[in-house]
């Protein structure tokens, strides 16, 4: 395996050349990105740094990945984070059933290997010259860290909710993070010729180390101002009658100022856009957004708070519309 030294580290000619490159290349992809977005995204491109990106959940954090990896026509390497995930699970493990097969294989030949005259010492070092074939990339199973570093071409590597891990784990990244490479004992260091793309998505139920975001650009994506939520609902639920559209995105924006446990997401407005839509709703009523509201709202009390506002939201959405 070479070493680190001989390896060159190359840029991604897959990669945007401007922020209006990235923007246009991304809403082509069906996501519609704030100029923050577009710009955090062009310099982790060219600073080749890992990107974490806060926010509350369903407001396009995950879905930012995908989009990258669709436009960039780059391999999606996604890696979900639970408490307790270690290096088995994250880096690689060894296929000790490939190795034991092997082993007996080794075994029922030992005779003709070691020859029946050897002494102890000529034998051993006859059998020494098997130990790097146990060790070796043919018996290494990849995970996701590993495989996003021995993509040819670059990867989009998406480490999803990154808070939900433990500290450990934020240790581990650092190395795979810093050089886009990882030590593996047995073989040595594992460096990327492509560096990958990588995201992390945070929630923010916890603080993550100081090591960690200091090797990392900094992203919050928050819920969207009407005219952004607009464009993209537009884009995800084509054909949406724009009057309709400014009522829905009228409500949701209002709805989001009520004192609720859980405010309805972007994803839940293009959820809710979609079913509007597949019931014929031209006009926002009382009646419709009553029998809806499990859509937007996933707790019980957010529901019933919302629907002691219900006569007023709608109305004044109905009017910012221009809806009688």
């Amino acid at each position: 395996m070479p070493n680190k030294a001989d390896l060159k580290v190359i840029p991604n000619p897959a990669m945007p050349t401007s922020v209006a490159e990235v923007e246009a290349g991304l809403s082509a992809a069906g996501y519609i990105a704030s100029r923050q977005i577009a710009m955090a995204v062009h310099l982790a491109c060219h600073l080749q740094k890992p990107i974490v990106v806060e926010g509350p959940a369903g407001v396009g954090k995950t879905e930012l990945a995908k989009s990258l990896a669709h436009w960039l026509q780059l391999p999606l390497i996604r890696m979900q984070c639970y408490e307790g995930l270690d290096e088995s699970k994250a880096l690689y493990e060894w296929k000790y059933g490939k190795q034991l097969l092997y082993t007996q294989i080794l075994k029922n030949k030992i005779g003709s290997v070691i020859g029946e005259s050897d002494d102890l010492s000529v034998a051993l070092g006859k059998l020494h010259q098997f130990d790097d074939i146990f060790f070796s990339r043919d018996f290494l199973e990849p995970r996701p860290l590993l495989r996003a570093l021995d993509e040819p071409r670059g990867a989009v590597l998406l480490i999803d909710e990154i808070d939900k891990a433990d500290q450990e784990f934020e240790a581990l990244l650092l190395e795979v993070l810093s050089d886009y490479q990882v030590t593996v004992p047995e073989i040595g260091t594992v460096t990327a010729r492509v560096p990958p793309l990588v995201l992390l998505t945070s929630n923010s139920t916890r603080d993550l180390g100081d090591a960690l975001k200091r090797r990392c650009l900094h992203l919050h994506i928050d819920f969207p101002d009407a005219r952004l939520e607009a464009r993209i609902v537009a884009s995800r639920v084509p054909g949406i009658d724009p009057k309709l559209l400014t009522q829905l995105v009228s409500f949701v924006q209002q709805l989001r100022q009520l004192d609720l446990r859980k405010p309805p997401s972007v994803s839940e407005t293009i959820d809710w856009a979609r079913v509007l839509v597949l019931l014929h709703t031209e006009v926002l009523g009382d009646e419709t957004v009553r029998d809806t509201l499990n859509v937007l709202l996933k707790f019980e009390a957010d529901i019933a708070a919302a629907k002691n506002n219900i006569t007023t939201l709608t109305h004044r959405a109905r009017r910012e519309a221009g809806v009688a």
